[in-house]
């Protein structure tokens, strides 16, 4: 299948595997790069840009087809030296980043001059054309069904994708609660070039994480996840757990008084207790609605393949159905 995404980053499949906190690991990007999609390692799950630059070459050494890296501009405990993850992502050779959260603006001239392809990760039509201004190649649009932070926008991808293709001119690829080859069908009738997927990739024999995170996705509904963080206007969707209860019920009791250090032994270095040490219960993790359409654990290349054979029949076969004689 041939897209205006697949032709930006030379890539077989229209299918791109999003940044995640220690998930987004050499063998995640590289299993799926090789599978024909666009496999990308998670900057900042690094600790240190020379951490970055070894998991950079790592991943060279496992795949000769094109991935990316992901940095994360958000407001945290800690403020990375961006400029420094920056270079190693040039010196690593890497060509193709995925920005998301605050606007990266400031670090686009560094990107541009090394000829990095940015496609930014956007929860709105007016973030996405405030991505194209700056001179992103491309942008991934977040529908409210996505893990992670939807924005505080609440508008699903039935909505947002069809605006986005009204507005942009640059090339986008539709994310949040993806995971099967109708959704991916979906998305390029509503105007998108592509598919951006997380959750689902997390539920795949390559994911480098424990075998509970991956059970815990194939056990879930889509009425099993849970918004936090509202009040702080940094609203994460998230798996429900004992703990995550307890985030919900300390953001009601206090409202709009609540601070980050209210929650923060229920949010603040949970990602390695989760997904290395299998601890469900550990605090929240990022969990995208399509969790209740996740029912096996394949590999990534039987995932897209199969995704992508599904897809052509349906273009193919029941599409064509509806046309007039």
């Amino acid at each position: 299948m041939k897209t205006r995404i697949t032709e930006l980053f030379g890539i077989k499949h229209p299918i791109i595997q999003g940044g995640m906190h220690f998930v987004g690991l050499a063998e995640m990007a590289a299993a799926v790069s090789n599978a024909g999609g666009l496999g990308i390692i998670t900057g900042l799950t690094q600790p240190t840009p020379e951490a970055l630059a070894k998991e950079i070459a790592k991943c060279n050494k496992m795949t000769d087809k094109p991935f990316g890296v992901n940095l994360t501009f958000l407001p945290g405990f800690a403020n990375p030296p961006y400029p420094e993850y920056i270079q190693a992502i040039i010196d690593g050779g890497v060509r193709i980043v995925e920005t998301a959260g605050r606007s990266p603006e400031a670090y686009m001239p560094a990107m541009k001059a090394a000829g990095i392809k940015v496609i930014h990760k956007c929860t709105s039509v007016r973030h996405s054309l405030k991505a194209e201004r700056i001179g992103c190649d491309a942008v991934s649009v977040d529908g409210f069904e996505c893990g992670g932070h939807p924005g505080e926008d609440d508008i699903p991808n039935m909505i947002l994708l069809p605006r986005a293709a009204e507005e942009l001119k640059i090339p986008f690829v539709a994310s949040g609660g993806i995971g099967t080859a109708s959704q991916l069908v979906a998305a390029l009738a509503l105007g998108a070039d592509g598919i951006n997927m997380g959750t689902r990739f997390i539920a795949t024999k390559e994911a480098p994480v424990h075998i509970n995170v991956k059970n815990a996705l194939i056990a879930a509904s889509e009425l099993d996840t849970r918004l936090v963080m509202r009040s702080l206007k940094n609203t994460e969707r998230v798996l429900n757990n004992p703990a995550v209860e307890k985030i919900v019920a300390i953001e009601h009791a206090k409202g709009d008084a609540v601070t980050i250090e209210d929650i923060r032994e229920y949010v603040g270095g949970v990602y390695p207790r989760v997904m290395q040490d299998g601890d469900m219960d550990a605090g929240a993790w990022s969990c995208g609605m399509v969790a209740g359409l996740i029912h096996d654990i394949p590999t990534c290349k039987e995932l897209i393949d199969g995704m992508m054979a599904e897809a052509d029949a349906l273009i193919r076969n029941r599409l064509t159905k509806f046309l007039a004689a």
